[in-house]
C-alpha cells in the first residue's frame, strides 16, 4: 500500500477504454483539439451548476459549435443532422472529453426533449424544435419533478385539462436546473386524473415566457442558485404542443430518460479528475507537522478511494457495453448511480479532511485551498446522492426490478 501513490501515475489518462481503433482514436484527438481551441473557458464549480446570465450567450454559442461540428446530436436521424455512419461510441467519447476539459457542456435539458420529439413528436414538431435546438436558439429545461413527486414521478399532480385547441395547466414543479435560463420546458401534467398513476400524464413541450408561468430561483447551501421552483397558474398550452399521445406521456418520458446515456461516461471521467485534485492536497498537506503523503493512513486512505475510482470506471465502461449489445441490465444504472455518487462524496470529505482547520476558509478567504473549490464541492456532493433518484429509492429498485425481492408489507 506504501507504493499506492507512485503507482497512480496520471489518473486522468488511467480510464479503460473501449474506444481503441485508429478511426475512434482519431475521432478522441479531434475532439480534444476541438475543445481546446474553442470551450468558453472552465467551470469553476463542480456538478451539474447553472451558469450566471452573463456567461449564457457564449455558453450558447459553444453548443451550436459542437452541433455543428457533428459532436452533439451524431445519433439524430440524418436530415436533422445527425451522421448514420457514426461509432455509436463517439457520443461517450464526447461526454468523457468534455468533462475532462472541465469546460461546459451544453446546459438544460435539450437531449432529453430531443429524444422524445425525435420518436414521439410530429414532423411539424421535428422541424421546428431540432433545429433550434442544434442552434442553441433553445434552451430546454426538465419540468418533471414536484414537491410531492421527487422519486416517485409518477405521483405528480400537476393538472392539463383540455379548453378547445389548447390545455390549460396548473401546478408546480421543483428542482428545475437553468429554468432561469430555459425558453422551453419538457412538461409532464396529468390530464386524466381517474388514470392509474403511471396512465393519464401528458408530455408537453411549453413556452416558459407564456402568461402564468413563474420561475423562482432557490438559493442553495452552495449560495448558488441552480435550481428553480416553477408555478404554472392558468398557462395555456396549444394542443399542437403535446408530444406523443394524450394520456401517453408516461411512455414518451421513459423513452426520452432511456436515451440518456452519456452521462455515465463523463462521470468516470469526473472522478478521475477529483482522484487527481485529491493527490494535489495531499501533496501539499501536513499531518502531525509532517507531509501527509508520509503518512501510511493518508496513502491507505487514496489507496481505498483509487481503487472506488477504478472500479466506478469499470461499472461504467461494462454499462456502456451492455448498452451497445442492446442487453442492459435493470440494475447497471441504478448500480452506478449510487456508487458514483457515494464515491464522488467521499473524495469531497477526504479532500476537505486533507486541510484541517483551512477547511473553513471557503472562497475569496486568504489562504483558501483551490479558492474554496473543495467547501463548494463538499457541499454539493450530498446532491448526487439525492438527484435524480435518491441512493435510498434507487436501492429498492435493484431489490425490487432487478433482484425480484417481494415488497416490504404495509
Amino acid at each position: 500500500m506504501d507504493e499506492v501513490c507512485e503507482g497512480l501515475g496520471t489518473p486522468v489518462e488511467a480510464t479503460v477504454r473501449l474506444d481503441t481503433s485508429p478511426e475512434l482514436d482519431a475521432f478522441r484527438a479531434r475532439v480534444r483539439a476541438f475543445i481546446s481551441d474553442h470551450a468558453p473557458g472552465i467551470k469553476t464549480h463542480t456538478g451539474v451548476r447553472a451558469p450566471e446570465p452573463e456567461l449564457v450567450p457564449a455558453i450558447r454559442a459553444w453548443t451550436a459549435q459542437l452541433y455543428a461540428e457533428g459532436f452533439l446530436g451524431i445519433g439524430w436521424p440524418e436530415q436533422y443532422g445527425g451522421r448514420p455512419d457514426a461509432h455509436p461510441l463517439e457520443a461517450f467519447i464526447v461526454a468523457e472529453e468534455l468533462t475532462r476539459a472541465r469546460t461546459w457542456e451544453p446546459i438544460g435539458a435539450a437531449s432529453l426533449a430531443a429524444a422524445a420529439v425525435i420518436e414521439y413528436g410530429t414532423e411539424e414538431q421535428k422541424d421546428h424544435f431540432l433545429p433550434r435546438i442544434r442552434g442553441a436558439a433553445d434552451i430546454w429545461c426538465q419540468l418533471f419533478s414536484e414537491p410531492g413527486a421527487g422519486s416517485d414521478l409518477a405521483a405528480l399532480s400537476t393538472r392539463a385539462r383540455r379548453e378547445g385547441d389548447e390545455f390549460v395547466v396548473d401546478g408546480q414543479k421543483v428542482w428545475t436546473t437553468n429554468g432561469q435560463h430555459a425558453d422551453v420546458g419538457y412538461l409532464l401534467a396529468r390530464t386524466d386524473p381517474e388514470a392509474p398513476r403511471h396512465k393519464g400524464i401528458t408530455a408537453f413541450a411549453l413556452d416558459m415566457r407564456a402568461p402564468g408561468v413563474d420561475i423562482r430561483p432557490l438559493r442553495e447551501i452552495t449560495g448558488t442558485t441552480d435550481f428553480n421552483e416553477v408555478f404554472l397558474d392558468g398557462v395555456r398550452i396549444p394542443a399542437d404542443r403535446v408530444i406523443g399521445e394524450v394520456d401517453d406521456g408516461w411512455r414518451v418520458a421513459m423513452s426520452s430518460l432511456a436515451h440518456e446515456r452519456t452521462g455515465v461516461a463523463g462521470h468516470a471521467a469526473e472522478l478521475f479528475l477529483y482522484l487527481d485534485d485529491v493527490l494535489g492536497v495531499a501533496a501539499n498537506a501536513t499531518v502531525a507537522g509532517r507531509p501527509a503523503l508520509d503518512d501510511a493512513s493518508v496513502r491507505r486512505d487514496i489507496g481505498r478511494l483509487a481503487t472506488r475510482v477504478h472500479v466506478n470506471n469499470l461499472m461504467n465502461k461494462l454499462q456502456q457495453s451492455q448498452m451497445l449489445a442492446g442487453r442492459e441490465d435493470p440494475a447497471a444504472a441504478p448500480l452506478g448511480k449510487i456508487f458514483f455518487g457515494e464515491t464522488n462524496l467521499a473524495l469531497a470529505e477526504f479532500g476537505m479532511a486533507l486541510q484541517g482547520t483551512d477547511a473553513l476558509l471557503t472562497e475569496g478567504d486568504s489562504g483558501s485551498v483551490a479558492d474554496g473549490w473543495w467547501q463548494d464541492a463538499f457541499l454539493y456532493a450530498r446532491a448526487y446522492t439525492i438527484a435524480g433518484g435518491a441512493n435510498e429509492v434507487l436501492r429498492t429498485v435493484v431489490a425490487e426490478r432487478a433482484l425480484g425481492l417481494p415488497r416490504e408489507p404495509r
